[in-house]
């Protein structure tokens, strides 16, 4: 599959934050990096908040994909599912180098990205909740339908929490957000 100009420019894009942080990121640094234009960066990704929210949403597919797959893994038992996504999600996310130039930046123009991950991530939020419930809504989760959107919620906003700042190893972390999840949303075996 052909890369999209889009996409090396958002690739480019990255590797300069993961390497020198969001301030070295100019447009044109990016174009030369990208191999285009200026004006080609502009009208694909347009401003660098715009760059920004593409960098962040592309690494989301990345971090749904792995949940995913672990869902896929786990077909029989909605908990197990939920464990091994909290947990490939939290490993996945400690080795991202990108959410660590992300969450590590602590002055000027480098705090920039913070917010969509934190106060602004209404966007990420909503992407990621969509993703978990059509996964979860084949295990016929034991739960009143009116609930079923905030348990999501729930879940996703503690697992972003834990994305964020890690408080105990991927595997217990995953552990204990499965315990609680299969307490509240309950389910039968997909299929």
């Amino acid at each position: 599959m052909a890369t999209t100009t889009r996409k090396r420019i958002v690739a480019a894009a990255v590797e300069m934050t993961t390497a020198s942080g969001w301030a070295s990121v100019t447009m044109a640094r990016l174009a030369k990096a990208a191999g285009v234009s200026r004006q080609t960066v502009y009208n694909e990704v347009g401003s660098k908040p715009a760059l920004a929210e593409a960098m962040i949403l592309d690494e989301l597919a990345r971090f749904l994909g792995v949940v995913e797959q672990a869902f896929d893994a786990e077909p029989d038992d909605l908990t197990r599912g939920i464990e091994r996504a909290v947990s490939d999600v939290l490993t996945y996310a400690h080795a991202n180098p990108l959410l660590h130039a992300v969450v590590s930046a602590t002055h000027g123009a480098d705090t920039e990205l913070l917010p969509l991950l934190t106060t602004n991530a209404a966007g990420l939020l909503g992407v990621a909740k969509e993703v978990i419930s059509a996964r979860v809504t084949p295990y016929e989760p034991g739960i009143d339908p009116d609930r079923l959107g905030p348990a999501i919620d729930m879940v996703v906003r503690v697992v972003l929490s834990h994305v964020m700042q890690p408080s105990g190893t991927p595997e217990q972390t995953a552990a204990d957000i499965a315990w609680l999840a299969g307490r509240v949303l309950g389910g039968r075996p997909a299929g």
